[in-house]
């Protein structure tokens, strides 16, 4: 099904930018930080927090830029396939976190670029369910071409966020789109280039998020 709304690629483009700038500026606002301390204190332990908050923050930058080059950008050229393994492992290195923590079941095997793109999209969806931290449970079922997605998210106040569905579904409800829900947007268009349909329900202490070939 195609949806009605229809975003300018310009925009859509920049709005994305601007998602990934906002998931990198924390860090790297962190890493300034630490480096403005080691150059003002004389101070030994303050010099040691300075080094430790770079370094965390480093390794954070880092997993959330790759974790956007697969789960936003290209990763690769046109009808490349990805493994699932490389998917787990960028998967992890953004998610997993001392809040929530990410449970994968996926067999070993390379699958089509959007189908990739689409599971960890809907991580990021699973984990705006879940505000205040918990777990993300990700299983992945079937053959590369008709895969089966399905993504437990429990936690705490879980609840799903007004207008998701909409969104997953091409329209947003007031008819416009800004950079903090242009994500689960461009998950709905990632899933209906990779003729694959998503379903969201609330379950006991969480949701449930259900990717199925269309």
């Amino acid at each position: 099904m195609t949806a009605g709304f229809q975003l300018d690629a310009l925009d859509l483009a920049a709005l994305l930018c601007s998602r990934v700038c906002h998931d990198v500026i924390n860090p790297v606002g962190a890493i300034v930080n630490g480096l403005e301390v080691l150059e003002d204190e004389d101070d030994a332990s303050m010099k040691t927090f300075a080094l430790d908050l770079i370094k965390k923050s480093a390794r954070t930058a880092s997993a959330r830029l790759q974790f956007a080059r697969i789960a936003f950008g290209a990763a690769g050229s046109a009808g490349a396939s990805i493994d699932l393994s490389d998917a787990e492992n960028v998967a992890r290195g953004f998610i997993q976190d001392e809040k929530v923590t990410l449970n994968w079941t996926a067999p070993r095997l390379f699958m089509p670029k959007n189908k990739v793109k689409l599971l960890l999209n809907l991580l990021v969806v699973a984990g705006s369910t879940i505000p205040r931290g918990g777990t993300i449970s990700a299983r992945v079922t079937g053959e590369a071409e008709t895969p089966t997605f399905e993504i437990v998210a429990q936690g705490t106040n879980s609840r799903i966020p007004q207008g998701l569905t909409g969104l997953l579904a091409g329209e947003p409800d007031n008819g416009s789109l800004d950079s903090h829900v242009i994500q689960p947007y461009f998950t709905g268009l990632i899933a209906r280039a990779a003729s694959m349909e998503v379903k969201v329900e609330t379950i006991d202490g969480g949701s449930r998020l259900t990717a199925t070939t269309a």
